[in-house]
């Protein structure tokens, strides 16, 4: 990757970006904070990624900050070749391996506003798994078919491992790093979060079911009528009430991140 010099010190970064890409970078900020409320980050490591609309350019967190840490003015914007396009004021840079997965992703997938990359603890235990995820519980039939699978190559440190993700990946929104952890794609930062929330839930009930003994397996016919159903419009939560509910939340516990 190459760097370009860094953004002048008494110039903010909001004064710098339309309001557009601002509201953007708020949301994305608010991403890492829930994540970090909710127990699904793995210190200062994985990324979550926004496509600045109408351009080739996506933010991503700055390597070397928890992700309580994350604001709007302090993510990265870079193009796909790893250039910064706007550097964020502070001595950290971006982590090699976020760029190898979020360009790869952000390339492939054209529909790809969000990117998220976890090493949550359930769904990495999954990912370990020959089973993969099992229906087990409704939140895992909203996958039921529709999980990719990547085997793991090491870390994420060859850029010809791009391609492979993409292939793996497919049309899917979600994939399992095997021995690694999730990818996880959404339309919009606030879609990406709820995805992978709910693979999370879903991944942990999966743990705590196999801990307890024998398992119930629902018919396939049943399974397989659950993702049509989570994908209607008229069952979808289309007005925003869950994203809205975890704003409020933010706002009263952790209000520091759309600064």
């Amino acid at each position: 990757m190459r760097s370009e010099p860094g953004i002048a010190a008494e110039i903010s970064v909001r004064d710098q970006v339309s309001a557009e890409e601002w509201q953007l970078r708020v949301q994305l900020a608010a991403c890492y904070r829930l994540f970090a409320h909710f127990g699904m980050t793995d210190l200062i490591y994985n990324h979550i990624t926004a496509r600045v609309p109408g351009t080739g350019h996506f933010l991503i967190n700055a390597y070397g900050l928890l992700y309580d840490e994350v604001t709007a003015s302090n993510l990265h914007k870079i193009d796909l070749d790893g250039n910064f396009m706007l550097r964020a004021p502070g001595e950290f840079g971006i982590n090699p391996a976020g760029y190898i997965i979020h360009s790869a992703i952000h390339g492939g997938r054209h529909d790809a506003g969000c990117v998220i990359h976890t090493h949550s603890r359930a769904a990495t235990a999954v990912s370990a798994m020959e089973c993969g995820l099992l229906p087990l519980s409704q939140s895992a039939m909203f996958f039921y078919g529709e999980v990719g699978y990547h085997d793991f190559e090491g870390p994420a440190v060859d850029p010809d491992e791009r391609r492979r993700l993409v292939d793996d990946l497919g049309p899917h929104d979600v994939m399992l790093l095997r021995n690694h952890g999730t990818i996880t794609v959404g339309r919009t930062v606030p879609h990406a979060f709820l995805t992978a929330y709910q693979l999370e839930s879903a991944c942990r009930i999966q743990v705590d079911a196999m801990a307890g003994g024998r398992l119930k397996m629902p018919p396939h016919e049943l399974c397989a009528a659950v993702p049509p159903v989570a994908r209607d419009p008229r069952f979808q939560n289309g007005s925003g009430l869950e994203w809205a509910a975890l704003l409020r939340l933010l706002d009263r516990k952790d209000p520091g991140y759309a600064v």
